[in-house]
């Protein structure tokens, strides 16, 4: 079934659906592992229950311009109490997260190396899928403003996982998915007036993934005068919007991964 959804969404309508697991950190088994592409030394951050010993989805999370920071591997660890498996992965190299007067430089750099995004993304889900408790067959990804803009340039690309939710992702990246690229389901989250996706690149999305044939959600938060809204040490922060937009991710994860 395709899902073409398009909706400003205001506060209430979410506020039933589950915000962040309980604490659990006790048996959250965190790990960093170095791998390589090219030459070039990555290190992510592997999360895992490991009180649990079952086989379970695995998850990417791509990180925000600045590099594999603390919201990146905080967001693992969240996953990991959520029951999956989840690997923060290192997109620039070295593990490193760069000065903000870099970001913008370096995410423009990579950003517009689609061959060098999909090398590193794909080394990233060998690592996934080789953790101890990941199930192969049940794998999605998740990106934050420059990540976001990377799991959906994955997905135009024709990443074979199950899904790929962006969070106030780059969603105008010079790469256009034509018909029958996008083969993985797609949720994308902003604000309705996100300075970096303006209104006719929000509109500009929807008529690219439609054409594409893809089967995706757009949910749009009304009020919303920022860009980088989910992450609690930035000057944007909205606490209720990001509560709601991670919910409404794991809602897409059950369907996904039912």
């Amino acid at each position: 079934m395709k899902m073409k959804i398009f909706s400003v969404v205001p506060l209430f309508l979410l506020m039933n659906l589950p915000v962040f697991a309980a604490e659990t950190i006790e048996n959250i088994y965190t790990e960093a592992i170095t791998y390589h592409v090219d030459g070039q030394r990555l290190i992510g951050f592997l999360a895992y229950d490991k009180s649990n010993t079952s086989q379970r989805p695995g998850i990417l999370v791509v990180h925000e311009w600045q590099g594999i920071n603390d919201y990146a591997k905080k967001r693992a660890r969240d996953l990991a109490k959520e029951g999956y498996v989840a690997f923060a992965l290192d997109m620039y190299g070295d593990g490193k997260e760069i000065p903000l007067s870099e970001a913008e430089i370096m995410a423009n750099k990579v950003g517009s190396d689609y061959a060098l995004i999909k090398k590193r993304f794909n080394a990233a889900l060998d690592v996934l899928n080789n953790a101890k408790y990941t199930d192969k067959t049940k794998t999605a990804a998740i990106g934050y403003c420059f990540g976001g803009g990377v799991v959906l340039n994955m997905a135009r690309m024709g990443t074979d996982i199950d899904g790929v939710v962006g969070f106030h992702s780059s969603i105008n990246t010079g790469l256009t998915a034509q018909k029958g690229d996008i083969k993985t389901r797609i949720l994308a989250i902003q604000g309705d007036a996100d300075p970096a996706a303006p209104e006719e690149k929000q509109k500009a999305f929807i008529k690219e993934m439609k054409e594409s044939g893809a089967d995706f959600s757009y949910i749009i938060f009304g009020n919303l005068p920022a860009h980088n809204f989910t992450n609690p040490a930035g000057k944007t922060y909205y606490a209720d919007e990001a509560n709601m937009a991670w919910a409404s991710m794991l809602v897409f994860f059950d369907s996904i991964f039912k």
